[in-house]
């Protein structure tokens, strides 16, 4: 089994900043691509960011220049650190892991979610 810890959610003012992180547990063979979603109230998941072990990335066009992904290969662990937050960023964010298996068989795993909320 694979287990997706999200940490670093909370309140913060427009213009301000916050932390997420993920770390993958379990066993499994090896983590290729990484990433973080966003769900708010009545909106389909969405992407925010991704970003390849290799360390190449790819932003959503409303985070681009505000939000930087970055990954620990040795723990992991992806970073999504926000920037220059706005209300309108305030959502569900979700973890998402590409999981390589023992068998070499790859699957989608995703994290519990953790609330991003950013008051005006």
């Amino acid at each position: 089994q694979v287990q997706l810890l999200e940490s670093g959610g909370g309140l913060v003012q427009a213009g301000g900043s916050l932390r997420l992180s993920c770390a993958a547990s379990g066993s499994f063979f090896s983590i290729k691509g990484m990433g973080w979603y966003w769900q708010a109230p009545g909106k389909q998941r969405e992407l925010v960011a991704a970003i390849s072990t290799g360390g190449s990335t790819n932003y959503g066009d409303s985070v681009k220049g505000r939000f930087t992904i970055s990954r620990d290969n040795a723990k992991n662990t992806v970073y999504l650190q926000m920037n220059s937050l706005k209300p309108e960023d305030t959502a569900v964010y979700y973890c998402n892991a590409q999981v390589v298996t023992f068998l070499k068989r790859e699957y989608d795993y995703w994290g519990q979610g953790t609330q991003v909320t950013v008051s005006s």
